[in-house]
């Protein structure tokens, strides 16, 4: 059994690293959407925004199941519950920074992201919507980027926690023949 300071300290080099490459697709993402242009450059931005997520998810993926190879071939005495306790550790340290991130970027970076969003809504439902439906959604943007903090810590931990539960489970090679007692 792996102390449990050793798997946070490891956990939270491999989770700056995922949450590094999650900011930066983010940011990515983010200028992409800056350009302005006709109809081609925004097809351009658009198929360039799928193959930035795609490589994104790919890579995360990847990292994930090296980062956890790599913890297991680095101690002594690595179980498949050490892996995945390592997995989740790794999955929560990223989710941790890349949403305080996020919430960084839409709070001061670019506050103005989620008015024009909303502005866009209403634009849209105008007429489908009651006054006060609008003043409930005009009420609802204060807490918005605590909400949306929230969401995603939680949903990148669960995606995380997913990756660490299917690559644990051979990490390192589970022998049915030995007599674990």
């Amino acid at each position: 059994m792996v102390e449990r300071k050793i798997v946070w300290s490891d956990a939270a080099r491999s989770g700056l690293v995922l949450g590094g490459v999650s900011i930066a697709y983010m940011v990515c993402s983010m200028l992409l959407t800056k350009i302005q242009g006709g109809t081609f450059a925004s097809v351009l931005v658009n198929v360039s925004s799928l193959l930035l997520w795609v490589f994104k998810l790919v890579l995360c993926i990847r990292l994930m199941k090296i980062f956890i190879q790599k913890f297991a071939a680095s101690h002594e005495g690595v179980s498949n519950s050490d892996t995945f306790r390592f997995g989740t550790c790794t999955a929560l340290l990223s989710a941790i920074l890349y949403s305080a991130f996020f919430l960084a970027w839409i709070s001061f970076i670019q506050p103005d992201m989620l008015t024009s969003s909303l502005d866009t809504v209403k634009e849209a439902y105008s007429e489908a919507l009651t006054e006060a439906q609008l003043d409930s959604m005009d009420g609802m943007m204060a807490k918005l980027p605590n909400v949306m903090f929230f969401v995603n810590l939680f949903w990148c931990w669960l995606f995380g926690t997913v990756l660490a539960a299917i690559f644990s489970r051979n990490i390192p090679p589970r022998n049915p023949f030995i007599d674990e007692q």
